[in-house]
């Protein structure tokens, strides 16, 4: 059984998991989604992403990852075990080679692609919220 929703268990819903084996650009996004008011917890691979989300997910308002990275597993894999187990949280996946259907990702997930202006990815973001919401 899966555990409550944020929304259920009254969390705030600004925590944002940023998943990006680029130091540079996780510091990056990071920077920009907390200057909106969002909080950032930073992963460099998916699996650490896995286990943080094992343990506090209903603090996670949306995944946002990379899809190519190194590691057990890649952002697909963790975009597809996240739905799973945890199908009210939005996932953003990003990839400048890749799409969501060519990396194996089988659920619905917002995209971007690489490269991105601080606009694009702030407009994906509040859109993928959104759609979670409604």
């Amino acid at each position: 059984m899966n555990p409550a929703s944020p929304a259920q268990q009254g969390a705030s819903p600004r925590l944002i998991l940023v998943v990006e084996d680029e130091p540079t650009v996780l510091g990056f996004l990071c920077e920009i989604l907390e200057d909106e008011g969002f909080t950032t917890h930073a992963c460099e691979r998916a699996d650490q992403a896995w286990a943080f989300l094992q343990k506090r997910a209903a603090d996670v308002a949306m995944l946002l990852t990379d899809i190519t990275m190194p590691g057990t597993l890649n952002g697909a894999s963790l975009s597809n075990l996240c739905h799973e187990h945890w199908p009210w949280i939005p996932i953003l996946v990003m990839s400048g080679f890749e799409t969501p259907e060519s990396s194996g990702v089988c659920y619905p997930v917002s995209f971007i692609r690489k490269p991105w202006t601080i606009g694009q990815i702030l407009d994906c973001v509040e859109g993928a919220l959104q759609s979670a919401q409604g």
